[in-house]
C-alpha cells in the first residue's frame, strides 16, 4: 500500500491572493497529511501569525503589490523563528536576488512548479532543514549610529536629484552642513531610557537652530527647509528598511515614532531660527 500521509502532521500557513492557487495548493498539502490554514492577503496572514502557531509558511511574493510576501516572511521570522519559511515567486530573475531574500526566507519556490510535488518538497525541506544562525538584533539607535555616514551620503544623493533644492548652488560640504549633528541628536534621544508608555521630550538642538540660520544665509526658502527635512526622514526610514533583518522589532514602533517626532522638532527649531534671521534682516533694513 502506498504511503500518502506524512508521519507527523505539520501546520502550514499558506498565503496567496489567487483563490484557485490557494485551493490547489491546500488540497495538495492536505492530501499528504499537512494541516493547512489559508490566508488571502497580508492582513489576514499577519493576524494568524500573531494568534496561532505554525511549522511552515508558504507565501506568494506579489499579492498584489510587489514584495508583499516579504512583510509576511519578516513577521513570521520574528514572531515564530523556528518555522520554515518558503517564498513563492514567478519572476525569472528571482535566483539573482536569492542571497538578499534568504536573509529572511529559508528558500524560494520558483513558478511554475508541479503541484503534485509540493508536499514532498516541503516535507524534504522540513527534514533536511538546518537551524539558522541567530542574527544579533539591534535597536534603531544602534543601526543609525553605525550607518550615519551612509545616511548622510544617501541624503545627499536624494537632495541632488531635487530640482527645488538645487536652485541654490552649494558644495557637498555646504549642503550637508549640520546634518551629521542633527542625526547625532536624534540618536541621543533614541538612546534615552524611558519608562514603559512614557514619551521622552524632544532634544533642544543647538544644531537645529544653527541649521536654520545657515540655510537662510545660503538662500533657502522656508519651503526648501521643509523639503530638506522630509528627505532626511525618508532617508532614515530607508536605512532601517535596508537593515530590517538586524532590527529588534520589540521596540521598533516607539523608536519609529520617536524619529518622526524628533525630526519634526528639529524642523520646528530650525524654522524658528530661520524666521528669526528674516526678522533681524527686516529690522536692520
Amino acid at each position: 500500500m502506498t504511503q500518502t500521509k506524512t508521519s507527523v502532521s505539520h501546520r502550514v500557513l499558506l498565503v496567496d491572493d489567487d483563490e484557485a492557487v490557494r485551493a490547489m495548493m491546500s488540497a495538495t498539502l492536505e492530501h499528504k497529511g499537512f494541516e493547512v490554514v489559508a490566508a488571502a492577503n497580508v492582513t489576514e496572514a499577519l493576524k494568524l501569525i500573531t494568534t496561532e502557531s505554525f511549522d511552515v509558511l508558504i507565501t506568494d511574493l506579489h499579492m498584489p503589490n510587489p514584495s508583499d510576501g516579504f512583510a509576511v516572511v519578516t513577521a513570521m521570522r520574528h514572531s515564530q523563528p523556528d518555522a520554515l519559511t518558503l517564498l513563492v515567486s514567478g519572476y525569472p530573475d528571482v535566483k539573482s536576488a536569492m542571497d538578499a531574500i534568504l536573509l529572511e526566507a529559508d528558500d524560494i519556490i520558483v513558478k511554475p512548479f508541479e503541484a503534485g510535488k509540493l508536499a514532498a518538497m516541503v516535507h524534504e525541506k522540513l527534514v533536511n532543514r538546518r537551524p539558522s544562525a541567530l542574527m544579533k538584533k539591534e535597536r534603531v539607535a544602534a543601526i543609525l549610529q553605525r550607518c550615519t555616514s551612509g545616511i548622510v551620503e544617501n541624503w545627499l544623493t536624494r537632495v541632488k536629484k531635487s530640482e527645488e533644492l538645487n536652485h541654490v548652488a552649494l558644495t557637498d560640504k555646504e549642503r550637508t552642513g549640520y546634518l551629521p549633528k542633527l542625526i547625532e541628536d536624534l540618536i541621543v534621544r533614541l538612546m534615552e531610557p524611558n519608562a514603559p508608555g512614557k514619551e521622552s521630550d524632544s532634544v533642544c538642538s543647538a544644531a537645529a537652530v544653527a541649521h536654520g540660520k545657515l540655510r537662510k544665509l545660503q538662500g533657502y526658502s522656508a519651503g526648501m527647509l521643509v523639503h530638506d527635512s522630509r528627505i532626511l526622514q525618508v532617508t532614515l526610514f530607508e536605512m532601517l528598511q535596508s537593515n530590517v533583518s538586524a532590527l529588534d522589532f520589540s521596540l521598533l514602533l516607539p523608536d519609529v515614532m520617536t524619529i518622526a517626532d524628533e525630526v519634526d522638532s528639529q524642523l520646528t527649531q530650525a524654522m524658528d531660527s530661520f524666521t528669526g534671521v528674516i526678522g533681524k534682516a527686516t529690522v536692520a533694513a
